[in-house]
């Protein structure tokens, strides 16, 4: 993810646009994941933070490349913060 964050100035509006839905839907799934072991903070963090991104995501991608790049940059933290916490990946998303 991260060499897509220092490409991103390379890239059409288009594939910038495909880049934060990218970030969006795997936002989506850490939070998901982070809701069904229990982290209902990081889970409503992660889910509200996706929801902005896609919300954004024509701005983001049209607008000053620099405040894209800073989104991009925090939400590929989170997810790696998540990854670093959580190395073992749940197999199913059964709740009761």
């Amino acid at each position: 993810m991260e060499e897509k964050i220092k490409i991103i100035k390379d890239l059409s509006i288009e594939e910038r646009e495909e880049v934060f839905v990218d970030i969006a839907r795997v936002l989506e799934g850490t939070s998901r994941e982070a809701f069904v072991e229990g982290n209902r903070h990081f889970a409503a963090l992660s889910a509200n933070m996706a929801e902005a991104i896609r919300i954004n995501a024509d701005e983001l991608a049209r607008d000053d490349l620099q405040n894209a790049e800073r989104v991009l940059l925090q939400a590929s933290t989170m997810i790696s913060q998540f990854n670093v916490l959580h190395p073992y990946r749940l197999v199913s998303h059964a709740l009761h």
